[in-house]
């Protein structure tokens, strides 16, 4: 049925759920799968309160949150072999437009289905906050699966 699986993953309690879900899916179609996690770009003219954050400061928050992003996507891929999942994949993409990163990654690794958490968030909450999975299923040519 399905032969690569893409799983996005931010580390929520949620997006774990969604998670052991594509594993499950993968394990049962005999699909690969594929970890992804949109690691957000530091701005390079951040202030903390009062105070201008120098490059320095910068580059380290960049790269802590690169580390941790990859972590994440590592740990979903251990989790995947362990559990029997054949093929398993961890991408780590460095961008501040998430559903655009999950889309292009899920084409570029030929993938044919993609699993998202959804917060549910509703009306004014998710006009402030936006919703990732609302723009990946809004303009995804690729078959979503989304878990609330």
């Amino acid at each position: 049925m399905y032969k690569r699986v893409l799983v996005a993953t931010d580390g929520s309690e949620l997006s774990g759920r969604a998670v052991a879900a594509a594993i499950d899916l993968a394990v049962l179609t005999g699909a690969d799968l594929v970890s992804i996690n949109v690691a957000h770009l530091q701005a390079y003219s951040t202030f903390e309160g009062a105070m201008v954050l120098n490059q320095r400061e910068i580059e380290s928050a960049q790269e802590q949150a690169n580390l941790a992003a990859q972590r994440l996507v590592d740990s979903v891929t251990s989790l995947a072999a362990a559990k029997g999942v054949r093929r398993t994949q961890a991408i780590v993409v460095k961008s501040n437009q998430v559903g655009e990163s999950i889309i292009a990654t899920a084409k570029s690794e030929q993938c044919d289905l993609i699993v998202m958490a959804s917060h549910g968030r509703r009306s004014f909450a998710r006009l402030l906050m936006g919703s990732e999975t609302l723009h990946v299923l809004t303009h995804s040519h690729i078959p979503v699966l989304v878990l609330r």
